[in-house]
């Protein structure tokens, strides 16, 4: 059961573009071969998989919350999986029908969505797992100290403990040395891997393991993509073909990759593309030190209610757009629709009809309303939402990723322009710490 991706031909030209396409391709191949691409090896092997699925396991058999304490590519993959495979509302179900804890997120250092989440769980029976490679992330490592004053005014110091669950480098990492100090329990994240590259590592499936979503499933999922993408011919690799058509649209000046799922669940995949694309892909200098300020802006969309507030601008506004739909052919469930009102025009012919119909139907409409106007669609066609599915996505989207910065001769594997606001962030801390102690 494969995810496959259908486009226009007639709308991407990738004529003389196989040298590139085959220079880009034997670069990944060459980097992964020499170590450099640790995604791409984290389907074959995990040292730590066993221990993911047994801790998962005991946080299920003792907790009703497991809250997730990151940001960035600590904390998307992990939401993108829980949505996709749980459900939106998953929590609101009761705890015989939920397949694990209740699971709740604290990325965003804000001071009321801290508090009133904290308000909302009991110390003992809440599970956190702190997730920051380098152990400085300002804002996990704040949200995490918060938490751990927290615990440790209600529990004692063994119990705060097992309730706290890290995830760092195995090497240079803050976080791994308040773990040995405190004795949390501690996964770790290859030192091959970036952190928007991290969600099939202990980042993302931990969380998803101990929510009850098959982690092994996802793996082979992607195991199964990256055999696809082992030919170099861009019909037969879905990631080369993905990568090929974006960077031809790019050079056409179409900067802006819109993202549009018709599925609630898949919802939040988006969200992680956007980081995934854009921290990769955006970058001033190229790998000759050259100024080229490439790129390309994801924009996130859902259908089908963003058809009533962005597909306007995607067909009469600016031809500067990419647009790729996620298409569900078949939902977990059907809900049908009743035609006690099918004497009304409009509604008749939605009597009788599926959601799912309509959904597709929609989605079916959009495409091809914007191919008429002349705007290039693709479309991932999943043909259902599990975990193999999602697997296979979720590589995909990190292979693309790859070969388009081969193509774009930039480094997508690190972030420099963030950096900056980093130690520009820790500078104006320390300024208003100076200046609140010169007033007292």
């Amino acid at each position: 059961m494969d995810i496959k991706l259908e486009y226009d031909r007639s709308k991407a030209d990738l004529t003389g573009m196989i040298h590139d396409l085959e220079h880009a391709f034997s670069r990944v191949l060459r980097k992964r071969n020499q170590g450099y691409l640790g995604f791409m090896e984290l389907i074959n092997h995990q040292e730590d998989l066993e221990r993911v699925k047994e801790k998962a396991g005991w946080i299920r058999d003792r907790f009703e919350n497991f809250v997730l304490i990151g940001i960035g590519g600590s904390n998307l993959g992990g939401l993108a999986l829980q949505e996709a495979l749980n459900g939106k509302y998953y929590n609101e179900k009761p705890k015989s029908v939920r397949k694990g804890p209740r699971f709740y997120m604290l990325d965003n250092p804000d001071p009321e969505s801290v508090g009133d989440l904290l308000d909302m769980l009991e110390p003992e029976h809440t599970v956190f797992n702190v997730i920051s490679k380098s152990g400085g992330t300002a804002e996990t490592m704040s949200n995490f100290m918060i938490v751990y004053d927290w615990l440790s005014k209600s529990l004692p110091k063994k119990a705060v403990a097992e309730r706290i669950i890290a995830t760092t480098d195995r090497a240079n990492s803050i976080l791994l040395d308040i773990s040995r100090e405190k004795g949390f329990d501690t996964f770790y994240i290859p030192s091959n891997v970036g952190g928007r590259f991290s969600v099939l590592s202990p980042v993302g499936l931990l969380s998803a393991s101990t929510c009850g979503i098959d982690i092994d499933g996802l793996l082979r999922g992607a195991a199964a993509m990256s055999d696809r993408c082992s030919n170099f011919y861009p019909e037969d690799n879905p990631a080369l073909m993905d990568a090929a058509v974006h960077y031809a649209m790019m050079k056409t000046g179409r900067n802006i990759s819109v993202m549009m799922p018709y599925a609630d669940r898949l919802k939040y995949m988006s969200d992680w593309y956007a980081q995934l694309w854009a921290e990769s892909l955006g970058k001033k200098k190229d790998n000759d030190e050259k100024t080229v300020n490439t790129g390309q802006t994801p924009v996130k969309a859902l259908g089908t209610i963003d058809q009533h507030s962005q597909v306007q601008l995607y067909a009469e506004g600016p031809d500067d757009k990419i647009i790729t739909f996620l298409r569900v052919e078949r939902f977990r469930r059907e809900m049908a629709i009743p035609g006690q009102f099918s004497n009304y025009d409009n509604l008749s012919v939605l009597a009788g009809r599926g959601l799912s119909e309509l959904m597709n139907a929609e989605q079916s409409a959009t495409s091809d309303a914007l191919s008429e106007f002349g705007r290039p669609v693709l479309t991932v066609v999943f043909p259902e939402i599990n975990e193999e599915t999602v697997g296979q996505f979720i590589y995909m989207q990190e292979l693309k990723t790859a070969y388009c910065g081969e193509l774009l001769n930039i480094n997508a594997f690190n972030q420099p322009g963030v950096e900056l606001g980093k130690v520009l962030t820790r500078k104006y801390m320390m300024e208003t710490d100076e200046k609140g102690n010169s007033e007292k």
